[in-house]
């Protein structure tokens, strides 16, 4: 499948940029898949006015392939958004592990309906630059491709400026989820697209869930020879965007309008801060992020989104303080919250 068969409207809206939340794992007390949470979870972030999906990622968990919920997971949510809105929705599958599993998997995705693939590469960590290139080539041969920098304390490999350079003149790379939780390795690579030529083809999407608006608010600009590049990230696909959604795209709108304005508002600069704030709890920053799944599944739990914080490693939930964190932000934070819009709603996207 190559990004010229994706619907015209899909297309465009992943170009233009737009909102793609993670989307969590609902599960109930033994750990199975709970569907009607699952389900109301996608129905929410329509309703909240998400662009698309990103399903089968970190925030849904990796194990999902290691007990048989890759594919139900996948089918669930494509399913759900399909009869649940008229709307373009940009549908983007995680895709993981070594070269022949990432290929089967993109097959799995296309086959239902997905429009890209968001490429992890944690599963390279002990390949060479070249060999990671092939890789993404050969899994780009069955879907578009979203390329994925993620950060190396979950998993995440450290690559180069040069790197990012090769990887956007695939032709079948449409976007980049930018998520190294580092401003350096953030600029290598948009250094990387541009000296590719390939900023018009490839989206920028932020996922530095530590530094949201102001990714989407500046502008990057990028020297080459003498030549000037201004950039700027088009969309985010986000983890955190997984909770309090509908504030977030209300944010996502504000940093639009401001985008290539000779002054952006102070009180825009200032909501980045707070923002991050959030996301330290939610993520479980103090621990090192051993908590940010399960940080955002207490959210939704709050919220009646979710039954409860499991997730399929028992051994994986809230560290010691992360609650007092989460209970903290929600305090002094609580009008970035949508938890009016829920309550509202809730009962709708759970029928």
């Amino acid at each position: 499948m190559h990004h010229s068969e994706i619907k015209a409207e899909v297309r465009k809206l992943i170009a233009d940029g737009t909102v793609l939340p993670a989307h969590p794992l609902a599960l109930d007390a033994n750990r199975a898949l709970d569907i009607r949470h699952q389900r109301a979870l996608t129905r929410y972030y329509l309703d909240a006015g998400a662009g698309g999906l990103a399903v089968g990622v970190h925030t849904t968990q990796f194990a999902i392939r290691d007990v048989g919920m890759y594919r139900p997971v996948l089918e669930l949510a494509a399913e759900t958004a399909a009869s649940w809105t008229r709307r373009p929705v940009a549908m983007v599958a995680g895709l993981a592990g070594p070269t022949k599993q990432a290929i089967a998997e993109a097959q799995t995705a296309r086959g239902i309906g997905y429009h890209a693939g968001l490429l992890s590469l944690a599963a390279m960590k002990s390949a060479s630059e070249d060999d990671i290139i092939a890789h993404c080539a050969a899994v780009a041969r069955e879907i578009p491709l979203v390329g994925f920098y993620l950060q190396p304390a979950v998993g995440g490999v450290i690559l180069s400026a040069d790197f990012w350079r090769r990887f956007a003149s695939i032709d079948n790379v449409i976007a980049i989820k930018i998520a190294p939780f580092n401003r350096y390795r953030t600029l290598d690579v948009l250094r990387g697209v541009a000296a590719a030529g390939a900023l018009d083809r490839v989206a920028l999407y932020t996922g530095n869930d530590d530094h949201i608006l102001l990714d989407l608010t500046l502008p990057f600009d990028l020297r080459d020879k003498g030549i000037t590049t201004r950039a700027y990230f088009k969309g985010g696909l986000l983890g955190h965007w997984s909770v309090w959604t509908a504030s977030a795209i209300l944010q996502f709108e504000m940093c639009k309008a401001a985008r290539g304005k000779d002054t952006v508002p102070a009180d825009l600069l200032a909501l980045d801060a707070r923002v991050t704030d959030c996301n330290s709890a939610f993520f479980d920053v103090a621990n090192n992020f051993h908590g940010c799944i399960a940080g955002c599944h207490e959210i939704l739990r709050r919220q009646g989104l979710m039954q409860g914080l499991w997730c399929l490693d028992p051994a994986e939930g809230l560290s010691p303080g992360q609650m007092q964190e989460i209970d903290r932000v929600c305090r002094e934070h609580a009008d970035l919250s949508d938890d009016v819009f829920v309550k509202a709603n809730l009962q709708k996207w759970l029928a």
